[in-house]
């Protein structure tokens, strides 16, 4: 439960929380080789199709633990139907626009489980002139840097991150992407953070070296570095610095999506506890959860959870 600020921008706990995440929902179409990549030849891979886009995934794998929404545009076509479909089966409230392709992205995957993109965002970047009252009774507006890639996107976002803010709301933001944050360039990308002055700013470490921040950068931020399997460093805003320990995950195959899942487990914890995203003890246990949310995505293609293991008898 969360409700209505107080003093230091937080709330109490009196009202149901909200997640929403504004951003992008497309195909994933993930390719599995088992070796190098042979140019010129044929590459025998596994290929999946799946759910994909970062506010998506937060959506949908928070979704477990605290209400969600999307905010997003797709396709008026068969694949943006299903997907909005998809979405409202794990039980996310989609609000969505539907105009022109619906976007795909290629994820090829090696065998250590490291990923490369080729995105074609299409109508996902389109998305503009959306009601405010899409943010009707957010607790959280997590928006993934993708949302500042180009306009009309761009302005819409920093426009639903405004008003989220304007009505108490927590806003959150992922760097999503050391390539994106190269194109928009870090002076750009720190005005733009700066401005915002989101509550909680995620990060790897190799998006974090781009943006080269330091906690006095974004005084009232809170910010969670990432570091694969390393320790998660976290500085509070107005707070010490402390890293959290990341447990030894065995046997990963694809790590599509453990950003995202990252984010809705830390989110969520901090959510339904109500606690503010500057205190220590509460985002050292929302790290914890993050991490753990994370690591249940990291041996099947793309950001989906395993499949429930059946314990009835047949």
């Amino acid at each position: 439960m969360a409700a209505t600020s107080t003093d230091d921008g937080w709330r109490t706990a009196m009202a149901p929380v909200l997640l929403v995440a504004l951003g992008d929902l497309v195909e994933d179409v993930v390719v599995w080789v088992d070796g190098p990549v042979r140019h010129a030849t044929d590459n025998p891979a596994r290929v999946t199709r799946t759910r994909g886009g970062s506010a998506a995934n937060v959506a949908v794998l928070a979704r477990a633990q605290v209400p969600t929404r999307f905010l997003g545009r797709v396709g008026d076509d068969a694949l943006g139907h299903a997907l909005v479909a998809g979405l409202a089966s794990a039980g996310v409230d989609a609000r969505v626009q539907t105009a022109g392709r619906t976007g795909s992205i290629v994820v090829l995957v090696d065998d250590t489980g490291e990923r490369t993109m080729f995105p074609d965002r299409a109508a996902s970047a389109e998305l503009a002139d959306v009601p405010t009252d899409w943010l009707d009774g957010a607790t959280v507006l997590h928006a993934p840097a993708y949302c500042f890639a180009a306009e009309p996107f761009a302005g819409t976002a920093v426009a639903l991150l405004r008003e989220a803010r304007s009505r108490g709301a927590l806003t959150s933001i992922d760097a999503a992407s050391v390539d994106l944050l190269q194109t928009i360039g870090a002076a750009r990308a720190h005005a733009l953070l700066a401005d915002l002055a989101p509550d909680l700013l995620f990060a790897n470490a190799a998006e974090a070296a781009v943006l080269a921040l330091t906690p006095a950068d974004l005084a009232g931020t809170t910010l969670v570095v990432k570091d694969g399997a390393g320790p998660v460093r976290v500085a509070p805003a107005g707070g010490t610095p402390f890293t959290v320990e990341v447990p030894p995950v065995d046997g990963v195959r694809d790590t599509t999506g453990a950003g995202d899942a990252f984010a809705a487990g830390c989110l969520a914890a901090l959510l339904a506890g109500g606690a503010s995203p500057a205190d220590p003890v509460a985002l050292a246990a929302a790290v914890r959860a993050g991490t753990a949310l994370a690591a249940t995505v990291l041996r099947q293609p793309g950001a989906t959870l395993p499949a429930p293991t059946s314990t009835g008898a047949h």
